[in-house]
């Protein structure tokens, strides 16, 4: 997972399932650590601190992200899926590692460090569409 669109890229959308059944889709940002990618809780206003994303992936650990570049000219686009199995991290030197690597990506986390739990979603597969190469 060392494919530098995947890795420079900014922002991703994950899916989770909620009790119900249906997909639950939220933006994130995120860091990738080899086939591991870490997405924080941050300090930005919520509803509440206990957030969907974080119960589904509690309940039903099978997670998408999908990492996405669109431009006018059709040529450039390109989509990185990943699956996985997704884990909650409330502590731990894990957690604390996902959070440098946040921060050395982005520089809100570096001013506003994030303080609540980080998902760990350990990458099972990995599938890519890029028009350039055909859609191969």
């Amino acid at each position: 997972m060392h494919d530098p669109r995947l890795v420079g890229a900014r922002v991703a959308t994950l899916a989770t399932i909620d009790p119900d059944g249906r997909t639950h889709l939220v933006p994130i940002v995120f860091a990738i650590d080899g086939d591991t990618l870490y997405s924080a809780v941050d300090r930005k206003p919520k509803r509440s601190q206990t957030l969907r994303r974080m119960e589904n992936a509690r309940a039903r650990p099978d997670v998408t992200v999908l990492v996405d570049h669109y431009e006018e000219d059709w040529r450039r686009l390109w989509w990185i899926r990943l699956r996985g199995r997704a884990r909650v991290l409330e502590e731990g030197e894990e957690r604390e590692r996902a959070l440098e690597l946040l921060a050395g990506k982005y520089a809100q986390y570096r001013a506003d460090p994030p303080d609540g739990a980080v998902l760990a979603v350990d990458v099972t597969e990995v599938r890519e569409w890029a028009a350039a190469s055909g859609g191969r």
